[in-house]
């Protein structure tokens, strides 16, 4: 049995207390030592040894240290983020937003100003601008760090120019419409379970809203209206249980909301447009 998979074996079994994907954590970090992608790690694995940094990477981990945070970098749908302590860590869960603007701008050119709230690393809008090429976008969050992350991600990707990043409060102070914004607000009660690691490193203001989870949506209902151009969409992030609560909440001013689901059949946005 090769030394590199004799590792994997023995790193899954360490992380397993902390992680519930411990296999999938050890292949990340495996690949992020080496140097390769996971395809190759586990189509090709080298017959070499484990480089040191392997270790080191692994006990982090065992802490409950977000893979993330020790890789540097998240996939999310067709990008990479680069993304580190102080920044929410995109999450999968997350891309229906995405979809969810896909079904609605199908057969046209697509959204041309786009708005992201509480854009973390830049996740919703730069994952947009890959999408559609000739729309720009204002990214808004109440952290300078996730900003420089965000602008970080932005010039790697080859977005800087289509793109502006502004220090905010949600969108106080915005008097622009646009065709497009994507939001996913902090929607986490204040004393709910966590996973392991998420509660003790990723940042509190971008999980917790108040007693309910519902304190961010009480601030944005007021405000999406204002930004919505005729025609076009606003998606916000919910947890499974706030479809019904948020939807009466955020459906004012003229607005209608509909509730979709993720890849798991859960409720997760809730698509406002214009009636």
């Amino acid at each position: 049995m090769k030394a590199i998979s004799r590792a994997l074996a023995e790193a899954a079994r360490q992380i397993a207390p902390n992680s519930d994907t411990p296999r999938l954590d050890a292949e990340l970090l495996m690949a992020e030592a080496l140097n390769i992608d996971r395809d190759r790690l586990i189509l090709a694995p080298p017959d070499r040894a484990v480089p040191d940094r392997f270790w080191a990477m692994l006990e982090r981990r065992k802490s409950g240290e977000p893979v993330a945070y020790i890789t540097g970098r998240r996939a999310f749908w067709d990008i990479e983020l680069h993304v580190g302590p102080g920044v929410l860590i995109p999450r999968p869960d997350s891309e229906v937003l995405i979809v969810c603007a896909l079904e609605h701008f199908r057969d046209t050119d697509g959204p041309t100003r786009i708005l992201d709230l509480g854009t973390g690393p830049g996740t919703l809008l730069l994952a947009a601008l890959d999408i559609w090429p000739n729309a720009t976008g204002l990214g808004i969050d109440v952290s300078r760090r996730a900003l420089s992350y965000a602008a970080a991600n932005a010039r790697r990707l080859g977005s800087d120019a289509r793109v502006r990043w502004q220090l905010g409060d949600w969108a106080a102070g915005v008097a622009e419409k646009f065709d497009l914004v994507l939001c996913n607000p902090p929607y986490i009660a204040d004393g709910a379970a966590l996973g392991p690691g998420v509660r003790e490193f990723e940042p509190d203001e971008a999980l917790f809203a108040g007693a309910e989870g519902l304190d961010a949506y009480r601030v944005l209902a007021p405000q999406l209206p204002t930004l919505l151009e005729k025609g076009g969409l606003a998606a916000v992030e919910i947890a499974p249980d706030q479809g019904a609560e948020v939807s009466a909440m955020l459906a004012r001013d003229g607005l209608s909301a509909a509730v979709g689901e993720d890849l798991a059949g859960r409720p997760r946005v809730v698509a406002l447009t214009r009636t």
